[in-house]
C-alpha cells in the first residue's frame, strides 16, 4: 500500500511539473466590466492547473457577456458562472484544488470558488476586497485556489462590491440589482 500511495504521489507530483511548464509564468488578463476596466496578473508556476483552465476558458470567450452575481461589501466580488438573466452556464470539468500552494486570499487577490466539495472548481472565480485567510487552506481542510492578482481596477471591484444587491431569481442574496456584465476577457500582450 505504501508504495502505491508513494506512486500516486510521484505521479501527481510528475503532472504538476509537467502542466507548470506548459502554463506562462505571469499571464496578464484584462476584464473589461460595464463598471470599468480590471487587470489581473495570473500565478502559472504557482497555480499551474487552475492558471491553465482559466487561460482556456478566457480564450474561448466563454466569460464574455456573463456577470458578477455575488457580491459582498467587506468580503468579495464573484463572478464567471452566470448571464445576465441568471442562467447558470458552466464548463464541463471541475479541476484539482491548488489551495496549498503559499498563496493566500488577501484583499487583490483572485480564486476559484467551489462548492463543498474541494475539488469542484470549473468556472466561478472570486476577487477578495479583504484579507479573507479564513479561505485559505490548513493542515485539516481544503482551502479556496488562489492564483493571481488585481494588478490595476481595485478601485472598480470596490465599486462592484459597493452596489445595491438582492435576491433576484434563484440566488437568495448579495445579486446586483444592474447586472455588472463581464463585457469581455482577454489576455493581455505587449508587442
Amino acid at each position: 500500500m505504501r508504495k502505491i500511495m508513494i506512486a500516486l504521489a510521484l505521479a501527481l507530483a510528475s503532472s504538476l511539473a509537467l502542466a507548470a511548464d506548459k502554463v506562462p509564468a505571469h499571464p496578464h488578463i484584462l476584464i473589461e466590466t460595464t463598471m470599468g476596466n480590471i487587470k489581473l496578473e495570473l500565478e502559472g508556476k504557482l497555480a499551474p492547473i487552475t492558471v491553465g483552465h482559466f487561460l482556456k476558458l478566457v480564450d474561448s470567450g466563454f466569460y464574455d457577456g456573463l456577470i458578477f452575481h455575488r457580491v459582498i461589501p467587506g468580503f468579495m466580488a464573484q463572478g464567471g458562472g452566470y448571464t445576465p438573466g441568471l442562467e447558470l452556464k458552466e464548463d464541463d470539468a471541475a479541476i484539482p484544488n491548488e489551495s496549498g500552494n503559499g498563496m493566500s486570499n488577501m484583499r487583490g487577490t483572485i480564486a476559484m470558488a467551489r462548492t463543498n466539495d474541494p475539488h469542484s472548481a470549473n468556472t466561478q472565480f472570486f476577487i477578495n476586497v479583504a484579507d479573507n485567510v479564513r479561505l485559505d487552506s490548513s493542515s485539516n481542510r481544503w482551502g479556496y485556489a488562489v492564483f493571481g492578482y488585481v494588478i490595476e481596477g481595485m478601485e472598480v471591484i470596490d465599486e462592484i462590491v459597493a452596489v445595491r444587491t438582492g435576491p433576484q431569481g434563484k440566488l437568495r442574496s448579495d445579486v446586483p440589482m444592474v447586472p455588472v456584465v463581464i463585457k469581455k476577457m482577454s489576455q493581455v500582450t505587449y508587442d
